[in-house]
């Protein structure tokens, strides 16, 4: 088939430059745009990320470096290049929610990393190997908005991408109340060492709106769609706290959770290691090998060493050891730009292109 066209909105910040080099050697997705604020606009997308290019291992690449940068408000003229448009802006909640759903009025596609639309009721947030059903909310969402073509589509905040899966692969023994400290890169907030030095030998124990987005979130993630919108559940229980670690990339997260049913170490052990994926999230290019692996060693994972599991796609847990509080603790962790940001919004523009929904 032919390559579909995107457009990347928010593309100098950090997240939309990791969608620029996800997206430059796509099998399926060719970049047709790339827009930005009125500052930006009217320059090569090379020399809009001169001296702020935050890709240490990767160059600018060359599909995407002569493109002039426009305007993120010239909503038409974008939409008219482009099959749909990837959000990675870094702008108020206020101004976001507006901007996406309009762009999805103008018959485009939204695949948005940021939170403005998480909690609309006919907004699906897709986690693909886990909740790729609530796509089917779709078609109530497009009549909503009286649109053909046109929808927006949400990635889940980073903070939860490792521990959901890890408890979503233990449904079976109905996880009760859990308790997550996140420890979480300073990526996580646009942000490098040579930018935020003050990160430099230090822990922020506060990141603001993080630990209702990773107390609230996975109930969306586990809901069901019931006429029309899709209703959260209520359980687990969820407490975080979310700390902020002088680290460049990967969130890792501390979980204590409690069953209504205590299993044995070995059922989970077995749970984590025989996961399969919903189908539908099988197979695509960004679908990593192994979703979820466990590593044995007393000190893993970590994050040097494991963020990069499954080209940053794949979940890495480790540590299950008794509770004395709960039933059992344990450690997991995932790329907070790859499979936390950029590269699960790719995929789940995949799994909708798969669908027919793109």
């Amino acid at each position: 088939m032919s390559k579909l066209k995107v457009g990347v909105l928010g593309a100098t910040g950090m997240v939309g430059q990791r969608f620029v080099t996800l997206l430059a050697d796509h099998p399926w997705f060719e970049i047709a745009a790339v827009a930005a604020s009125p500052r930006s606009a009217g320059k090569t997308y090379r020399e809009a990320v001169t001296g702020r290019w935050t890709q240490p291992d990767v160059a600018v690449p060359q599909t995407a470096s002569d493109l002039v940068v426009q305007n993120v408000r010239e909503i038409d003229a974008i939409a008219s290049q482009v099959d749909f448009v990837c959000c990675a802006l870094d702008m108020e909640k206020e101004d976001i929610r507006p901007l996406e759903e309009n762009y999805a009025k103008a018959e485009t596609p939204v695949i948005s990393n940021n939170s403005a639309h998480r909690w609309t009721p006919d907004v699906p947030m897709l986690l693909p190997e886990i909740n790729p059903l609530h796509a089917e909310i779709i078609p109530a969402q497009r009549k909503r908005l009286r649109v053909q073509r046109g929808f927006i589509a949400v990635k889940p905040n980073c903070s939860i991408q490792p521990y959901v899966p890890a408890l979503h692969a233990l449904s079976e023994f109905g996880p009760s109340k859990a308790s997550v400290c996140t420890y979480q890169a300073i990526s996580g907030a646009g942000e490098t060492f040579a930018s935020w030095p003050e990160m430099m030998d230090n822990i922020i124990p506060y990141i603001g709106g993080e630990e209702e987005k990773s107390e609230s979130e996975p109930h969306k993630i586990w809901g069901h769609i019931v006429k029309g919108e899709i209703v959260p559940t209520r359980k687990p229980v969820i407490s975080a706290q979310c700390v902020r670690v002088p680290v460049t990339d990967g969130h890792m997260a501390a979980v204590s959770v409690s069953f209504d049913k205590k299993p044995k170490a070995e059922a989970i052990l077995a749970r984590w290691q025989n996961f399969k994926s919903d189908p539908r999230a099988l197979g695509l290019p960004s679908s990593p090998k192994t979703f979820l692996a466990y590593l044995k060693g007393d000190d893993r994972p970590q994050t040097r060493l494991d963020r990069d599991a499954g080209n940053g796609m794949g979940i890495t847990l480790g540590r299950l050891r008794e509770d004395p509080i709960f039933h059992y603790k344990f450690i997991a962790l995932s790329h907070n730009t790859v499979r936390g940001a950029a590269g699960g919004a790719v995929l789940m523009a995949e799994l909708l292109t798969r669908e027919g929904y793109i």
